[in-house]
């Protein structure tokens, strides 16, 4: 039977692009690579390193055809985060409300590489990659099992809080 974890969501917007850009970590080879016809076995290890902790559910429940449908549609946009040749973080963008909205539906760093200063630099890389897409905003949220961290890192990205809700998420075991 599934154990029930209770939440506390944030809902954000930014609606113009950010005007600074931040600089790369040093001493560390990165690359940040487009995927284009992304395995679901790449995605879901991905998904799985990175939202394990942070019990992201809805992913990992969709059969493997639905899944690929979703992340290798023309309206989602997946971007990697290489570190030193390794898989160090992705961020999934959904474009199908443009030019109403992009949202950056998920995005986060595996365990080995939080802590390390990369985060702001990537995902001000990401924000600046949706804005190309010329959205009328760009909208996120985060909720209270998510990393401490990031509330704050999109508010230091731009990102207003617009509205809260409370649910209840099953606990990834």
């Amino acid at each position: 039977m599934p154990h029930f974890l209770n939440a506390r969501v944030t809902h954000l917007e930014m609606y113009k692009r950010p005007a600074m850009t931040v600089p790369s970590p040093i001493n560390l080879q990165i690359a940040i690579m487009r995927a284009y016809h992304m395995p679901v076995h790449f995605y879901r290890y991905l998904y799985e390193q990175i939202g394990k902790a942070h019990h992201w559910n809805v992913r990992r429940k969709m059969t493997d055809a639905a899944l690929k449908d979703l992340i290798q549609s023309e309206n989602t946009v997946i971007h990697i985060l290489y570190v030193d040749g390794c898989p160090a973080g992705f961020a999934e963008i959904n474009l199908k409300e443009l030019p109403k909205s992009a949202e950056i539906v998920y995005f986060g760093l595996v365990p080995d590489y939080q802590g390390r200063g990369l985060s702001y630099f990537f995902f001000n890389e990401i924000l600046h990659s949706v804005w190309e897409s010329n959205p009328d905003k760009v909208i996120i949220q985060t909720n209270t099992l998510d990393s401490p961290r990031a509330l704050q890192l999109y508010q230091k990205c731009g990102f207003t809080p617009v509205s809260y809700n409370d649910v209840m998420i099953e606990r990834w075991d």
